[in-house]
């Protein structure tokens, strides 16, 4: 175990460090920040058409029940932008996050040649919900003898024979074909609206809507994900975080493909892949860990990506994990109030910055400090456990089921912390412009100032990267099996790009693996089944999330373990735990106020999922309340945007239903800033 003294003598060498530093405030904008590692060559003049690709090679729509909707994020490292700058429709309805897929035509070296507009191209999806079809979730099971793989029992176990689970459980959307421009725009065509039926052999049965498909003015597709509905039938009660049966969500996904005519011949692309997900509650805050960032992980290892050369760019490779440190604050208390368990010092410091990117051999004691911060996924001894427990992230890992394990804590992919080890040892460049501001140049703020050359990349990296890249337990949106490589057309074909999944071809949707899903089955399949972890067919990947996906959200905030300061947390990139709300933030806005005060709301948080688990006395609410209640008010709860103040950006929790200006008519004092 670390000396506490010597911590105390870091916490104040680095105090010293940042001393100038803001008190509150958030100068860390958001940037575009393409990797270039999957950049295409130009091709030449006139060089004719060859292989035709779909972009993104994995899209994410995220639900929402309002009709009003905004595209998902087409620049890397850059947030959606809704055309008002609101996520919500009033306090109670979220807007959809819709995904928009493109077409790019390629010569016979693989060079690029444009994207591929029009209406001469037909785009198929087929989406389904499988979750109910599926096996409970007790853990991954690739994390071998670290943290055992739990085997699962099937949901529902009373359906009995295949044909009696294919036709009561699985949700089948089937597939929609859809071609021309601003094809079905109003979105009112039931031609383009995916159906399917839950509980189809009983008298009660279900019609659940799993989104439609539209066109874009250039006959690009746009895949419009569901409302976040879920229901049972039965009326059955929540019992579980993850498995409840009975119940079903319209979460679902499967595959995209096109056939498109060019000069008289007809192309089939390379497919892609859609989900439909959650609300993303923070979406100008990325997860520390992205699951671009597990996925090219992946892609390295397996080599089928090339390792960025050295000396790395600051800004490019190292600047985004800090920055995501540094925004961790505005979610979680336990971030917040770091300096009383880490001396990272002060981010939010625009002269600290431009110390961390210098890579002088002068600055070198300074920066192993820094890195020995970060938690060693390299680490997995006896004693690791306690060795790396306050270590960045203070999150909880995949391996919590096993007290002890050092899985127990969030590991980093290899390939980022090599990244954070090369910064450590000065073997990078300083290209830092010291400009923190929202008035820094934007390169690239919108897609089309991207490169042609770098335009396939860059959506298929704006699409993942504002995932989580873990923990896997299950997880916020998708999970563990996005790391394995037999999930991938790579793995099965040479010539096949990565980040594309592989594309199965099984019978049915259902997929019968025997009494237990057992790591041993995961990989290897049942008798004459093929396993999960493999080629993909519609509803696979949705299917081993939490059912209902609200009870896993609500659930899965923060968790009391054996040492309860600080409190270890999920997600909070992705589902806030603590929050500075509106009401306090418009409070620290108020001239009138002595500033002692203002500075005081500015300094406070207050539970993000405050309410969900009741209001009144203590003995009539309880975690099982809340899991139930987060089924009906998930669109009441707010999203944490940046806002502006006097000390600088500082991000908000705004649009929460149950404000204190809504609840108690509060009326803010004459003076503040304009919102």
């Amino acid at each position: 175990m670390s000396d506490p003294s010597a911590s105390k003598s870091r916490r104040q060498f680095l105090g010293m460090a940042s001393s100038a530093a803001l008190i509150a405030g958030a100068p860390w904008p958001a940037r575009a920040n393409i990797n270039p590692q999957h950049a295409f060559a130009s091709a030449p003049a006139n060089a004719p058409v060859a292989k035709v690709r779909i972009y993104p090679a994995i899209g994410i729509c995220r639900v929402g029940g309002a009709d009003s909707w905004f595209y998902a994020p087409e620049v890397p490292g850059l947030p959606p932008r809704p055309q008002d700058g609101q996520f919500k429709d009033g306090l109670e309805k979220i807007k959809k996050q819709v995904q928009r897929f493109r077409l790019y035509a390629f010569d016979a070296d693989n060079n690029i040649i444009g994207e591929v507009t029009g209406d001469a191209i037909t785009w198929g999806v087929h989406l389904a919900n499988t979750k109910a079809n599926w096996y409970g979730f007790n853990n991954p099971l690739d994390n071998g003898d670290l943290a055992p793989g739990l085997p699962s029992q099937k949901r529902n176990q009373y359906f009995v024979s295949d044909q009696d689970r294919e036709e009561n459980l699985i949700i089948d959307g089937g597939v929609i074909s859809i071609s021309g421009q601003d094809t079905n725009q109003a979105g009112l065509d039931p031609a383009y609206q995916f159906e399917g039926r839950f509980w189809g052999g009983q008298p009660d049965a279900t019609k659940v809507g799993l989104g439609q498909l539209r066109t874009d003015p250039a006959g690009r597709l746009m895949v419009v994900p569901p409302d976040g509905v879920s229901n049972s039938p039965s009326g059955a009660a929540i019992t579980s975080f993850a498995d409840n049966n009975a119940w079903h969500d319209d979460w679902c996904d499967g595959p995209v493909t096109a056939l498109v005519t060019i000069n008289g011949q007809t192309y089939t692309a390379d497919p892609a892949w859609v989900a439909c997900v959650g609300p993303n509650f923070a979406p100008e805050i990325p997860p520390i860990t992205t699951m671009y960032d597990v996925i090219e992980d992946m892609n390295v290892e397996a080599g089928w990506s090339r390792l960025p050369e050295l000396p790395l760019s600051f800004i490019r490779n190292i600047y985004p994990t800090f920055r995501r440190v540094a925004l961790m604050q505005w979610v979680t208390q336990a971030a917040n109030l770091r300096q009383g368990w880490m001396a990272i010092g002060n981010l939010n410091d625009p002269g600290y910055v431009a110390r961390l990117a210098d890579p002088s051999p002068e600055n070198a004691a300074f920066r192993q400090q820094i890195f020995e911060l970060f938690r060693d996924p390299y680490n997995l001894g006896d004693t690791a456990y306690i060795e790396e427990r306050l270590k960045i992230p203070y999150m909880l890992g995949d391996g919590v089921n096993y007290d002890g394990s050092p899985l127990q804590w969030f590991q980093f992919p290899k390939l980022q912390y090599a990244y954070l080890r090369a910064w450590a040892a000065g073997d990078f460049v300083d290209d830092y412009d010291g400009q923190l501001a929202e008035d820094s140049p934007a390169e690239h703020a919108n897609f089309e100032d991207i490169p042609l050359e770098l335009q396939p990349g860059a959506l298929t990296q704006a699409a993942l990267e504002p995932l989580s890249g873990g923990a896997f337990h299950p997880g916020v949106e998708l999970t563990y099996y996005l790391r394995l490589k037999e999930m991938y057309a790579r793995n099965y074909d040479d010539g096949a790009e990565p980040f594309r999944i592989a594309h199965g071809n099984r019978p049915s949707l259902n997929q019968n693996l025997g009494r237990l899903l057992t790591p041993e089955v995961a990989f290897a399949g049942f008798g004459d089944t093929p396993p999960p972890i493999g080629p993909q067919m519609a509803g696979d990947l949705t299917r081993w999330m939490g059912l209902p996906w609200q009870c896993d959200a609500f659930s899965c905030q923060q968790v009391l373990m054996q040492q309860n300061y600080p409190t270890a947390v999920w997600w909070p990139a992705l589902l806030p735990i603590d929050v500075l709300p509106e009401p306090y933030y418009t409070a620290s806005q108020d001239a009138s106020l002595p500033q002692e005060e203002r500075d005081k709301f500015l300094a406070s948080r207050v539970n993000w999922s405050r309410g969900v688990a009741g209001i009144g006395y203590h003995a009539n609410a309880s975690y099982w309340d809340g899991i139930t209640n987060m089924i009906t008010i998930w669109e009441r709860m707010g999203f944490v945007v940046r806002m502006p103040s006097a000390k600088g950006d500082v991000f908000v929790e705004m649009q929460h239903a149950d404000n204190m200006e809504t609840r108690f008519d509060w009326t803010p004092s004459q003076g503040m800033l304009p919102n």
